[in-house]
């Protein structure tokens, strides 16, 4: 067996979709005109990737998504900038390895020891971070990742923090997501940056949204969260927010999403 058949055979299906976020990334970076270049997203997609991009079709919302969150992180990490992110459920990310991030940086990459490990193994020989990176094992779903990022060497008195949670809100239970933020927000000290998308709550109920909805419950990794007022969910959690619609970034960009500003979710950047 492959270790992309072994990958794919582990993980749970929400961490499956990972693959399909690597699978995209790859496909974005072969255009002619691509948001970003990601060299490793073919390798770590796989051919479990790909597959479940052809049955799910082109998903242009990540590859929008994947640029905005470069360009924040980019703005968090400068020159002068914060020296530590926080990346949570990390799946295939390389930002590690290819956003040219300094060496005086530390990227830590929450997720299950399994995914964690057999990306490694994926990438063993191929390419090495540019800035330190810090895999931390842990089943964010059961364990205190608090606790265990500590372990890896976090303090949160230490300074302010960047932090990124890409595509995870709409698969967790709305008291699991408030619960997720929350911890962020304790371990987050003043000038610390939160960088997170949401989808809008009317999507998970609008006719249109129904056959993409019901294709991710058949897959196991239903959506179950989404606000249609990100800015005061943060607000109450101690954050400034900047949001703005993922069709608005894509319009920019040129690349012109499906659904318009309701169907598109939000972008945030936000600091403590």
């Amino acid at each position: 067996m492959t270790l992309h058949n072994e990958l794919a055979l582990e993980l749970d299906p929400v961490a499956r979709t990972g693959l399909l976020t690597a699978a995209q990334r790859a496909r974005e970076s072969a255009r002619a005109d691509p948001l970003f270049h990601d060299p490793l997203a073919a390798p770590l997609a796989g051919p479990p990737g790909a597959a479940l991009l052809a049955d799910f079709g082109d998903t242009p919302l990540i590859s929008v998504r994947t640029r905005f969150f470069d360009e924040a992180i980019g703005r968090a990490m400068g020159h002068g900038g914060l020296h530590r992110l926080v990346i949570v459920a990390a799946g295939m990310d390389t930002r590690a390895y290819r956003l040219g991030l300094p060496g005086d940086v530390t990227v830590y990459e929450l997720d299950r020891p399994e995914v964690l490990d057999h990306k490694e193994r994926l990438l063993d020989g191929t390419a090495a971070p540019t800035c330190r990176r810090v895999g931390v094992g842990v089943d964010l779903a059961t364990a205190d990742w608090g606790e265990a990022l500590a372990d890896a060497g976090f303090r949160a008195a230490d300074g302010p923090t960047c932090w990124l949670v890409e595509g995870l809100n709409q698969y967790l239970a709305e008291p699991d997501a408030l619960a997720l933020l929350d911890r962020i927000s304790d371990l987050s000290a003043p000038g610390s940056r939160l960088l997170t998308d949401f989808v809008t709550a009317s999507f998970l109920t609008t006719p249109e949204a129904r056959p993409l909805l019901r294709v991710m419950a058949e897959w196991g990794a239903p959506w179950r969260f989404g606000t249609d007022e990100p800015g005061a969910l943060l607000a109450g959690l101690g954050w400034r927010a900047e949001v703005r619609s993922f069709a608005e970034v894509g319009e920019e960009l040129g690349r012109l999403l499906p659904g318009g500003r309701e169907m598109s979710g939000w972008a945030v950047e936000a600091t403590r």
